[in-house]
């Protein structure tokens, strides 16, 4: 039997294209065989041209290194005779194969023939949780060495030893689970089937290991459950001293301070009282491990959970994967901790079971399926949020999510989330968010019903998901997406599966389904023509607004309500005529096949989501009774109606915070909210107020040490174009270069906060073309695909890194030691004065006396200064620099507000220049 061969192929070239005079620069050839690296072909290449400049700072190859190397002319026959009867790998083959394929062809040889594999489509299936698949990102996530990226010799190595490691890993698969891939993938772009055909020759006899379940033919990773820990007494640390002892043991170089002490005292105090505080604790006095010893404490005493709440599923995890591992070394047993968030968040192995015994996928869906049969074997929660899938993907994760808790009996031993929820009562720490806490909070069977404790950290966060807890949304888009699985007859599409299975046993007669899509077709056209006039309503305010988002409050709309009724009416119509075309076959599901049962089942989840839609309908543009409300619609002029969105938000966040610690207070459990901003200059109590916190309930506030600061300095660019005073344009390029020379003076590692989505784009935006920045990693919030916790894990991981971020990062996210060396402010964070919201909240308050920018919109920019400053230094080692484009916060008397919230730091009002050349001399060792 003939060796296969594989030879691992990459280019680089000056420019993107053979037929419009690009050549190769560079070509390197690796071969693998017997599953090792055998011989290398490496040769520079003339290109009969200069190198642009940006490719010689790309490569770094210069044209002297060319000047005396073969033209392609001269090798290419070589180069097609040595690809001869291999199979042909690189790292995105649609250029490499298509740009080589060109130059044969040019040089007047045919064409290479054969199978290829494309690493990057590989890779994205056999490690479906990396956080990217740039080859010099997967390299470094897996330890490949890669000594110059962009160079082809070190690239094609590089991605030999990945091609390795993927069959590698590939073969440490159960049998089953590459069975099904295999099954798979002769749907994808490249032949990997041949590879999936190998593993499941070599591992077919392997039995399955004891840490994997099967689910309907599907193997699936076991969650390792563990026992609670069982310390019969552990007295608390009252003298200092001993908690200093009792410290040591986890940070032997542990330094004591006062503040962290003290805060230890008054969590420990709240949860043995079951009473109730708020807390500011500045980063720097070790708050997460000062709450969690008492918090430890207090569960092995009473043999109940304490909860932990955090603002995201990010920081939940952080909790437990670094700060727990040090309680573990301080109370020398392994506490129990178990993560929960809200059951959406899981994959339900019963809805993803169906959905692949349908038979027509689309790429994308096919490719999803089976990053997740890979992702199966590796995860122990089932958490989705792991997985890092396209957007086409994104669409099929959402279908598999756990709606409910209806589930048949084979489930409920295979369910991720009921079997992390029952894990819950013998644990000492139940880790959740914010969100889940109360969505908790509203359930009949609450989970967290029986504490001995809650925690709310960044309870500063919780105001806002309160918010986006009572939000309907409208999407036009989602409507038509969720319209789309329902209403099509085309062949592969759900509706032609269900005829087909009607007309196999001729369950329903044919004036039944010409009710059903005739009632379809009525209520597609009412939402047609309703969306229609929603998107050409424009009120004067709009034409105030820069750029193509527009974003305005819908009022006057009353004239549209025979438009909107006709909606809810024909809607209502139609689910009728769904459902009992539903109960027509579902009399007959034990005739029916497993796949028939899919199809069923596809059906009545989509009909459940329209009926969802239906309530949301009415609630937005149906409900008279607005007066705790404001409803604003959102659109982008490029794309009408694609893009446009009606919000109906609450204005007041309170309510369900007050109803949960009603809860509380009758559970008679302690409570400790936790964050470090709970004031601002000349409010005390601005958070506390804000959430509906009792003004009896005590608000303390703990200092940082006093040298915890050093490391920072604060920058005033003053030679920056005045915002109030400049084009938008304008600023925007200012803003453009500040940046750019800030990266290169400090090789990355850097936070860029926006106040608005459509300068982060344009700024962005401008600085890709600039090419500037293109050895530098770029993350941008809402562009960068991948959610905002995925975001901030790739830019943690890569040392040239640069961030764009709006609101969500100016907040609760933790970038500790030098992953982080500057924050750029490019407007000072103020919600914009258009913003419905603002302006609802803003006419009540003028409705009660109160000057709406005294009382809101300033003190809701200096808080998230405040917080964004937070990023920079989160331990008295860090250095960073926060740096302050907007001349306001110099030239306006309300900048002494946000400046008096600051630490106590350098100040300096400096050209940009100025701060350019001190950077460095900084990073360059001379300061």
């Amino acid at each position: 039997m003939k060796t296969k061969t594989f030879a691992v192929v990459d280019l680089e070239t000056t420019g993107h294209s053979s037929p419009k005079g690009d050549r190769i620069i560079q070509i390197a050839i690796v071969f693998i065989r017997n599953g090792e690296i055998a011989e290398k072909f490496v040769r520079f290449v003339n290109p009969g041209q200069k190198i642009p400049p940006f490719i010689r700072q790309l490569t770094n190859i210069a044209d002297e290194d060319v000047e005396n190397a073969p033209y392609f002319e001269e090798i290419a026959e070589e180069v097609r005779n040595l690809l001869e009867d291999s199979i042909f790998v690189a790292h995105n083959t649609d250029f490499d194969l298509s740009f080589l394929q060109n130059e044969f062809k040019r040089c007047g040889l045919a064409e290479w023939s054969g199978r290829k594999i494309d690493t990057v489509e590989l890779s994205k299936i056999i490690f479906p949780s990396s956080a990217s698949y740039r080859l010099q990102d997967i390299a470094e996530d897996l330890n490949i060495s890669l000594p110059a990226a962009h160079r082809a010799d070190d690239d094609a190595e590089a991605t030999s030893e990945l091609l390795l490691a993927c069959q590698r890993k590939l073969q440490t698969l159960p049998s089953a689970t590459i069975e099904l891939l295999h099954k798979k993938s002769f749907r994808l772009k490249t032949d990997l089937a041949a590879l999936f055909y190998d593993a499941l020759k070599e591992t077919r006899d392997k039995k399955l290991s004891a840490e994997y379940s099967v689910f309907r033919g599907i193997p699936y990773r076991n969650i390792e459950s563990k026992n609670k820990v069982e310390i019969s007494h552990f007295d608390y640390p009252v003298d200092d001293n001993q908690k200093t002892e009792l410290l040591t043991k986890s940070f032997p170089k542990f330094e004591r301070r006062e503040s962290q002490f003290r805060f230890m005292d008054a969590v420990q105090e709240t949860l043995s009282e079951q009473s109730e505080i708020a807390t500011e604790v500045p980063t720097g006095i070790g708050k997460t491990i000062a709450y969690l010893i008492p918090a430890a404490i207090q569960s092995m005493e009473t043999g109940k959970p304490v909860v932990i709440s955090t603002y995201t599923n990010y920081l939940a995890d952080k909790i437990v994967d670094e700060e727990l591992k040090k309680l573990d070394l301080i109370f020398g047993a392994k506490l129990k901790a178990t993560v929960l968030k809200g059951r959406e968040q899981y994959i339900s192995l019963g809805k993803f079971e169906e959905l692949l015994t349908i038979s027509e996928q689309s790429y994308d869906e096919t490719f999803t399926i089976m990053q997740i049969l890979v992702w199966l074997t590796e995860t122990r929660t089932g958490d989705l949020e792991d997985l890092n899938v396209s957007g086409g993907g994104q669409l099929f994760v959402d279908r598999i999510r756990k709606r409910s808790e209806r589930m048949a009996p084979d489930e409920y031993q295979a369910d991720f989330h009921l079997r992390l929820v029952s894990e819950c009562s013998s644990s000492n720490f139940i880790i959740t968010n914010h969100s889940m806490l109360l969505a908790d909070s509203n359930r009949s069977k609450r989970i967290f019903n029986s504490l001995s404790g809650l925690i709310v950290d960044e309870a500063h966060q919780m105001g806002q998901i309160a918010l986006r807890h009572n939000e309907i949304v409208f999407s036009y888009t989602n409507w038509k997406y969720i319209m789309g699985q329902v209403g099509s007859e085309a062949e592969g599409q759900l509706l032609h599966g269900l005829f087909s299975i009607n007309d196999r046993f001729e369950f329903a007669n044919r004036s039944m389904k010409d009710g059903l899509l005739n009632s379809f077709t009525r209520f597609v056209e009412a939402f047609d023509y309703a969306t229609a006039v929603l998107s050409n309503y424009e009120p004067n305010a709009i034409r105030k607004q820069q750029g193509n988002r527009k974003v305005y409050p819908l009022t006057g709309m009353k004239s549209m309500n025979k438009h909107f009724n006709k909606v809810a009416i024909t809607i209502s119509n139609y689910i009728d005529h769904a459902e009992a075309f539903i109960a027509r076959l579902a009399k007959h599901q034990n005739n029916m096949s497993r796949s028939e049962l899919a199809y069923l089942s596809e059906w009545t989840y989509w009909i459940r989501e329209i009926k969802i839609k239906a309530g949301e309908w009415v609630e937005i543009f149906l409900d008279e009774d607005l007066q705790n409300f404001t409803v604003w619609m959102e659109k982008d002029l490029r794309s009408v109606p694609g893009s446009l969105v009606i919000v109906k938000s609450p204005l007041e966040s309170s309510i369900p915070i007050r109803k949960l610690i009603q809860q509380l207070n009758d559970d008679k459990t302690g409570v400790v909210w936790t964050s470090g901003t709970m004031s601002i200059p000349n409010y005390n109590r601005y958070i506390p107020q804000k959430l509906g916190i009792s003004d009896e309930v005590p608000l303390k506030t703990f200092e940082a040490p006093a040298d915890f600061y050093d490391g920072a300095e604060v920058y005033i660019v003053e030679d920056m174009p005045e915002i109030q005073r400049v084009s938008q344009t304008d600023y925007i390029e200012a803003v453009t270069d500040a940046v750019i020379r800030t990266v290169m003076a400090t090789g990355g590692r850097l936070f860029v906060l926006f106040t608005s989505q459509d300068m982060l784009r344009k700024t962005y935006d401008l600085i890709t073309e600039s090419e500037q920045l293109e050895d530098y990693a770029l993350f941008a919030q809402g562009i960068t695909p991948g959610s905002r916790m995925k975001l901030l894990k790739s830019f943690n991981q890569y040392q040239r890194s640069v961030l764009f971020g709006t609101s969500s990062f100016w907040e609760g996210v933790d970038v500790p030691g030098d992953a982080l060396s500057a924050v750029i402010v490019v407007r000072l964070p103020f919600t914009s004065p258009e913003n419905p919201l603002f302006k609802a909240r803003a006419s009540v308050l003028s409705d009660q006396g109160l000057n709406p920018f005294a009382y809101y919109a300033l003190p809701e920019a200096v808080m998230r200064l405040r917080q964004g400053f937070g990023r920079l230094i989160r331990s008295s080692t860090d250095k960073g620099f926060f740096i302050i484009l907007d001349r306001r916060i110099d030239t306006k008397s309300y900048g002494k507000q946000f400046l008096s919230s600051l630490p106590d730091v350098p100040i300096k009002k400096v050209p940009l220049q100025v701060m350019v050349n001190e950077l460095e001399n900084c990073y360059n060792g001379f300061v």
